[in-house]
């Protein structure tokens, strides 16, 4: 097969960096069959007849992509969603969560030394890579902090990254709550160590994702301790959030910097305080919990709220690589395949202007119904 890349002047890799690596770059890649993105494809490009792969946004029924959707059916196109691309299990298997939680966990540790002045570091925005990044951190001492974070999946994996390269000091959380630190300290938390059934029952994973109404927060003992809470959890609306506004306008809720990485916005989401995303070029804003309502991301009695949106593209190099080396081990091989795969198939939204049985779900959504 053929690679070809269309010029573009405001993507991270320039097109010579494309033109050393051999790859043929034209104006138009109309005449090619798979066609691969990232965002979503303005409806006037989508290119009749074609297999597309891109972030389509529409498996929830997103009413600002129904126009795709519905354009994709009548251009016969063959729509393939990363979002949908998973083993036999349902995990997925291309995603850029990773790099969400490196680029939130430094921004988390960004604004805490913004709001205290406690050390400088620069946003990773304005680096070249990850590589860059490591120079700062190299010369970097952290005071005595106490951060915890939530989850265990990618972005999880992706902050303890950046709190293992910056050295610090990982404690149990039963450590966390006894001991007092000399040292920036982390502990990670999992479900169980932040809910409770409300009967006093054992705790039970698979219960707690099935039957979240019935379980409570276990968090306080946590934001009574934590200077820095890092929130990279997976959340289901039924189950409880970590606290209420009115728990962070206690004496005792001691968080300052909230990195919401998950950034589901509230009332739907684990962290009251989460009201509006924010953007790369405006990241923080202030929540006063007397209020309810947003200020100044530094004012006195206000907790920090960094909820950006879209944390990979602020290290776009990396997360690329990341991103491209996941569908060259998972995908590439089944593009080539002579006949269709269960991975391809699982993933595939639409095919010969029709949905496919699996998201025939979205026929209502197409059509304007159930509004």
């Amino acid at each position: 097969f053929e690679m070809r890349v269309e010029r573009s002047p405001g993507r991270c890799f320039t097109d010579a960096e494309y033109a050393a690596e051999g790859i043929q770059l034209v104006d138009d890649v109309s005449d090619c069959n798979v066609l691969l993105g990232v965002k979503e494809v303005p409806v006037a490009n989508l290119v009749a007849g074609k297999t597309y792969f891109f972030f389509s946004h529409t498996i929830k029924k997103q009413p600002y992509n129904r126009p795709i959707l519905r354009t994709v059916l009548e251009r016969e196109i063959r729509l393939i969603d990363y979002e949908t691309i998973t083993d036999e299990s349902g995990k997925r298997l291309i995603a850029f969560g990773f790099y969400a939680g490196v680029v939130g966990a430094h921004n988390g540790l960004w604004a805490w030394g913004k709001r205290t002045g406690d050390f400088d570091l620069p946003r990773m925005v304005d680096c070249h890579d990850y590589e860059e990044v490591m120079v700062f951190y190299k010369k970097l001492r952290l005071p005595p902090l106490k951060i915890v974070l939530t989850g265990s999946g990618r972005v999880a994996q992706g902050c303890l990254k950046v709190l293992h390269d910056l050295k610090v000091k990982q404690v149990t959380p039963q450590e966390f709550l006894e001991n007092e630190f000399d040292e920036a300290v982390f502990t990670q938390l999992n479900a169980v160590d932040y809910a409770r059934r409300k009967d006093g029952g054992a705790f039970d994973k698979k219960d707690f994702y099935a039957h979240g109404d019935a379980y409570e927060s276990a968090f306080s003992p946590f934001a009574q301790r934590a200077d820095l809470f890092m929130n990279g959890i997976f959340y289901d609306k039924k189950a409880p959030q970590f606290f209420t506004i009115e728990e962070m306008a206690r004496p005792d809720f001691r968080i300052k910097v909230i990195a919401d990485i998950s950034c589901d916005i509230a009332p739907y989401g684990s962290v009251p305080a989460t009201v509006e995303a924010t953007t790369i070029a405006d990241p923080l804003f202030g929540f006063d919990p007397k209020t309810g309502g947003t200020c100044g991301a530094f004012e006195p009695g206000a907790v920090t709220m960094m909820t950006i949106d879209n944390l990979p593209n602020e290290l776009p190099r990396d997360a690329s690589h990341f991103f491209g080396k996941q569908f060259l081990e998972n995908l590439l091989t089944k593009l080539l395949a002579p006949d269709s795969t269960d991975i391809l198939d699982r993933a595939t939204i639409a095919r010969y202007g029709r949905l496919t049985p699996k998201f025939a779900y979205l026929q209502d959504y197409v059509d304007g119904r159930g509004e």
